[in-house]
């Protein structure tokens, strides 16, 4: 076994790196810390969540084998916020319900299409 620190980071094929930058900060709160190599690099402040984008409308929105990736919410009465902030900033619900009583998640789209849940456990 290898010993890391975890998975660093997700790279998405985007068709408008601005527009992808704009609804992961506007619903996630990732800002840009760096560009290079055709890449945009983007962070949340108080964790090491860490998701690139590379401007590639080719392959823009396909799974490649990867069905989901997730954001977990700190508070389950924030699943409504999430879906709201999610529509605001041009993606759209796909499906939602509970795990178990109190424990909310959502499928939603980015406006390229990636499937994203969000959820609380």
């Amino acid at each position: 076994m290898v010993r890391t620190y975890g998975l660093t980071h997700i790279n998405l094929a985007v068709r408008d790196l601005e527009r992808a930058l704009r609804f992961y900060e506007q619903v996630f709160g990732l800002h840009e810390y760096g560009r290079g190599d055709g890449l945009v690099h983007t962070q949340a402040s108080d964790r090491h969540d860490i998701l690139t984008f590379v401007e590639d409308p080719a392959t823009a929105g396909h799974r490649g084998g990867v069905a989901h990736f997730g954001f977990r919410l700190v508070d389950p009465d924030d699943i409504d916020r999430a879906i709201t902030e999610v529509e605001r900033a041009g993606g759209r619900l796909l499906r939602r319900g509970e795990f178990g009583p109190g424990l909310p998640y959502a499928y939603v789209a980015d406006p390229d299409g990636y499937e994203i849940e969000i959820w609380f456990e």
